[in-house]
């Protein structure tokens, strides 16, 4: 591994040579699932919007699982890496839970402070965990937002059960209560560090994606 000093004095990367970094083609898949589903959901096609915001997830861990076993990646490759998450991270947990709730309210201008409140908590959520990071405890202080999407996948399963309004009401309840956890002060553990919650989160992404897939069929 090369010192502070020995890294300094290599010639500057070019900014296309990050995305042969393995887990930034991680992260980049995960904005193209998150495209996918604002997509779909500007759209209206909801359960392929579903199926796009979980593999966002997966792909996401899958990133910072890949980056932890790599040998050899430098100093700035791992802080491009962080930064390429950040930026990634309030598209596919901000930018697209938001479109997907005024899209299903057909662009209602009612439901902008929702939207607002969604995309404001995951920007302050993020600019919070990139100056202060993880508590002493290795935990994070708020829900972490790719528990939003975890969740609210599961939540729309409700979407063909309960009538339009109520579950519309349980629907938007569910985006202010995570945007209010999201800044909370709660500590939550860092879930995708633990091999066996990955294993758990492939399980869940299948199953959200077969779910969905045959409510599409």
């Amino acid at each position: 591994m090369l010192t502070n000093t020995e890294e300094s004095q290599l010639p500057q990367p070019t900014i296309i040579s990050y995305v042969k970094d393995l887990p930034n083609l991680c992260s980049l898949a995960g904005l193209f699932c998150t495209l996918l589903a604002i997509y779909f959901s500007i759209l209206g096609v909801f359960y392929a919007a579903m199926i796009g915001m979980i593999w966002a997830v997966a792909f996401d861990w899958a990133d910072g699982l890949v980056a932890r076993r790599m040998k050899g990646r430098t100093g700035h490759d791992r802080m491009f890496g962080g930064q390429l998450d950040l930026v990634i991270d309030i598209v596919s947990y901000g930018v697209a839970p938001a479109v997907l709730l005024l899209s299903y309210g057909n662009f209602n201008p009612l439901l902008l402070p929702i939207a607002f409140i969604m995309l404001a908590a995951s920007a302050i959520r993020l600019s919070y965990f990139s100056t202060f990071g993880l508590s002493g405890e290795s935990k994070y202080t708020g829900l972490a937002l790719d528990n939003n999407s975890l969740i609210l996948v599961a939540v729309f399963m409700l979407e063909s059960i309960l009538p339009t309004a109520v579950f519309a009401s349980i629907f938007y309840a569910s985006a202010v209560s995570l945007a209010i956890l999201n800044v909370s002060q709660i500590k939550t553990p860092k879930l995708s560090s633990n091999p066996r919650n990955v294993y758990i989160l492939a399980s869940y992404t299948l199953a959200i994606s077969a779910f969905y897939a045959w409510k599409l069929i």
